[in-house]
Formats: structure tokens, C-alpha cells, sequence
């Protein structure tokens, strides 16, 4: 969580709070991404199933499962099938002050041979570099809806670099939440792991928050697209994401709980 202050010539710099400082009197506050939405398809699966479509059912069983059991106070960047820009989902988050952010899509190959071949569950927070070419692969589609260049938030160098030296914790905390996450949906659902990895999503960056981004499976894969589809593989999908986010928020809860103060022992005459 991050709060804002206008320092010297009145630039906004962004300072780091523990997430359990301010979360420790409220149950915690998640923005759910759904990825896609409108005319903004995504991919497609082999019998048409849209992106779209899985992201936002899913999205949907995550937020109930984390009301329900973690008591969490969950806020969508959309509820129904409607498009939402990726700098409104961003500032969105921002406007909410959320202890997490968790955006879910549905990944896909481009060729019939990688389609047919490709599956599996991929975890992503954010980098400026790629981790390896499916992971720049996968960037550049979900980015594919961002503006362009010369219509992208601009902020001055001094202030862009403010901004990324205060949210080091946060990126911290986000490859923490990933990691937490992704090793759940693997057990869970027996999927194939094809790891944590770093990417330059648009979407990820500017979130206050630790963030990050979920590719559930291969809607491009014959079999997996057609298990995206299914209500009981949502479920184990969404249970297993609530479990990560219950672990990711133990840990940090404790790591940044006030410390008793050691009191000296009486000196020995």
C-alpha cells in the first residue's frame, strides 16, 4: 500500500506502508481484474469459448471465495461483458487503495502445431524485461488494448524514478503474491507449471499495490481451453487463487507486525 505525498516542485512521490499497518483494523481490500471485456475479445478456444468470457467467470468465483472466506472486501474492474481501458483499470485500483491486485487472462499459442502443443498455468509480476520469449509473447497480446506511446501517462524522468524507487516493496511483495499463488493453482489443478515469470504488463504497471497477473491456462489448447470452460475446473482455479492470497497476506501480516520491545535485564550486583 502506498501513500501519497507532493514533495519539492511539487512532485507526487509515493511512499511504501506495510500492508499490515494499514490493513490491521479492516479486512482486506482486492481489486479482481478480469481481463478483456466488450468488444476486446481476447483469445479464443478451438470450440469458441472467448477469454473474455473464462476471465470474468472466474474472476467472479475468486471474489466470492475471498469474501467468504477470508472476509476481504473484493472490487472488480468489471462485473459484466464491458470494455474497460487498461489506464482506467489501473487508475481504477489506485482510486481504491487496495492491499492486492489480481488480474486474470487466459493465455494462447499463435500457430495450429503450438496450439495443439501448449499448455499449461503461468503466474507473471511486473519487470521491465521479459523473463524469457513466451513471457514477452504474453505481454504483447494483453498489451495489444494499452494506448499508444504518445498517449501513455507522462510522467518526468525525476518523478518516474521517485515513483519506482518508493514501490520496491511493493514489487517485492508482488513476486511474494506470485509465487504464493501459482503454487497452489499447480497443486490444485494438476496443471502444467510453466512458472513465475516477469513481464512489462500494461496493466500491472502504476498499480499501488502488489500485483499481479494470472494466465489459469491455454484457452488455445483443445483440451485445457475446454477445462476453462467448466464450472468445476473455475472452482478449483479460484479456491486455489484464495489460498495463495490467504498465505501471501499470513506472511506479510507477520513479517510487518510491531516487534515487543526487549526489556534489559536488572544488572547483577
Amino acid at each position: 500500500m502506498m501513500l501519497r505525498l507532493t514533495g519539492p516542485l511539487g512532485i507526487l512521490v509515493f511512499l511504501c506502508l506495510p500492508l499490515s499497518a494499514l490493513a490491521a483494523e479492516r479486512p482486506a481490500r482486492i481489486v479482481v481484474d478480469p481481463g478483456h471485456g466488450g468488444a476486446k475479445e481476447g483469445a479464443t478456444s478451438p470450440t469458441g469459448l472467448l477469454e473474455k468470457d473464462i476471465s470474468l467467470q472466474v474472476a467472479s468465483r475468486v471474489r466470492e471465495h475471498l469474501e467468504k472466506e477470508l472476509g476481504a472486501q473484493v472490487l472488480m474492474t468489471r462485473d459484466e461483458d464491458q470494455s474497460v481501458p487498461l489506464p482506467e483499470r489501473v487508475e481504477f485500483a489506485n482510486k481504491h487503495g487496495p492491499d492486492l491486485f489480481l488480474s486474470i487472462h487466459c493465455n494462447a499459442m499463435p500457430t495450429k502445431r503450438t496450439r495443439a502443443r501448449i499448455q499449461g498455468i503461468e503466474t507473471y509480476f511486473l519487470s521491465a524485461n521479459a523473463s524469457n520469449a513466451t513471457a514477452r509473447a504474453a505481454a504483447d497480446r494483453e498489451n495489444a488494448e494499452a494506448p499508444t506511446a504518445k498517449d501513455s501517462r507522462g510522467d518526468s524522468t525525476l518523478a518516474f524514478i521517485l515513483h519506482d524507487l518508493a514501490r520496491t516493496e511493493a514489487h517485492q511483495d508482488s513476486s511474494r503474491l506470485a509465487y504464493a499463488i501459482h503454487q497452489r493453482l499447480i497443486a490444485a489443478t494438476g496443471g502444467s507449471d510453466r512458472g513465475v515469470l516477469q513481464a512489462p504488463f500494461y496493466v500491472l504497471n502504476g498499480v499501488e499495490a502488489p500485483a499481479v497477473l494470472i494466465e489459469v491456462g491455454y484457452i488455445s489448447h483443445p483440451e485445457e481451453g475446454a477445462r476453462l470452460g467448466r464450472a468445476e475446473h473455475q472452482e478449483k482455479l479460484a479456491i486455489a487463487i484464495t489460498e495463495g492470497v490467504r498465505a501471501f497476506l499470513a506472511e506479510v501480516r507477520k513479517r510487518d507486525a510491531p516487534k515487543p520491545s526487549k526489556v534489559a535485564a536488572p544488572a547483577t550486583p
